[in-house]
């Protein structure tokens, strides 16, 4: 999908890229990083790098998803960066959102969200309790290879989730 967002500072080494396109963003005096493409992190990575440095407090990662599904994994894995300097991060696309929890979270009912999903990142996640959803759970553990946490749905105006010990990934799906 095509959106309409002057960036502030674009970073990548631009071996997928429109030339035509880093030319008109060059035209227009955006500060514009060239990277090597023998890197030891990908574009996506380096972006976030580069928001937690400059000192965002929320970042919002659009086409981190798609037909490559060793960069959407990694993608979902960086986002324990910003985790760990507790700056909100998300991974936005037209079907879902993606974060990653490692305490407790109040949510809104969201009519765009059908589903909301729990999957360990980490190897085991403890103390989960979910108020407020369909499926509820009460001081749950979640190990690595389970699905108890795919596809529950808020009942509730809010809910929440708590978790004690490790990092879970929360996903909010359309459909």
């Amino acid at each position: 999908n095509k959106i309409e967002v002057n960036p502030n500072y674009i970073i990548g080494d631009f071996d997928s890229v429109n030339k035509e396109i880093l030319k008109q963003y060059e035209e227009k005096n955006i500060q514009i990083t060239y990277l090597k493409p023998e890197k030891d992190y990908t574009d996506t990575h380096m972006a976030l790098k580069h928001a937690i440095k400059s000192g965002a407090k929320n970042i919002t990662i659009l086409g981190a998803t798609g037909t490559r599904l060793d960069h959407t994994i990694a993608n979902i894995h960086i986002l324990k960066e910003a985790l760990d300097e507790n700056i909100d991060a998300k991974i936005v696309d037209s079907n879902n959102e993606i974060t990653l929890i490692n305490k407790e979270k109040i949510i809104k009912k969201s009519d765009e969200y059908k589903y909301i999903s729990l999957v360990p990142l980490t190897t085991v996640v403890k103390g989960i309790t979910l108020e407020g959803f369909k499926y509820l759970l009460n001081n749950a553990t979640l190990k690595i290879g389970e699905s108890i946490g795919v596809s529950n749905e808020q009942i509730t105006d809010t809910a929440t989730i708590k978790i004690e010990e490790g990092i879970a990934i929360l996903i909010f799906s359309k459909d």
